[in-house]
């Protein structure tokens, strides 16, 4: 069950399919994480959702797929960088209850960010585009982890975040 907006799917919208190596933890829990692209009809495609699972990866990045012998779709070669960043935090607070997952959702959205929670993993995932207050951001995130809020983790980030480490 998402707890966030959930990005609004056309025609144009196709699974495409990440293959994912499982570390010796077991994480992640999936072999292969399924997100929606737009179909740019030229055999890439736009990532339109916000990765839970897939390293290296943000929602508008520009990727190769190729469909397998039953019409599957799966992300080649990244074309084009989106400048977006992909955060994920495992919510501590409250059990993650869905309560809390929709309050760090909130405040985050408030820094700029769009994103979407899961009960299963007690998960947010956040989309931080490159206007957004990527200092607050990043100074929010170690004060949650600091009070044991939640885990934090950079899926996917740009030269402006990790510029944020220093200052």
């Amino acid at each position: 069950m998402d707890d966030g907006v959930v990005t609004g799917i056309g025609v144009d919208h196709v699974k495409v399919h990440f293959r994912m190596d499982v570390d010796e933890g077991g994480w992640p829990p999936v072999s292969v994480e399924s997100l929606w692209a737009v179909d740019l009809g030229d055999g890439t495609v736009r990532l339109d959702n916000t990765p839970w699972f897939v390293r290296g990866i943000a929602s508008g990045d520009v990727f190769r797929v190729e469909p397998d012998d039953e019409g599957v779709l799966w992300a080649g070669d990244t074309v084009r960088a989106s400048e977006n960043c992909t955060i994920r935090l495992i919510v501590l607070k409250d059990g993650g209850s869905a309560a809390a997952r929709q309050s760090v959702l909130k405040v985050f959205h408030g820094l700029g960010t769009t994103g979407e929670g899961i009960e299963r993993f007690r998960m947010v995932a956040l989309d931080v585009p490159p206007v957004a207050d990527l200092q607050r951001i990043r100074k929010l995130l170690e004060h949650g982890a600091a009070k044991e809020w939640w885990h934090w983790e950079e899926g996917c980030v740009t030269a402006a975040w990790r510029a944020t480490a220093a200052g």
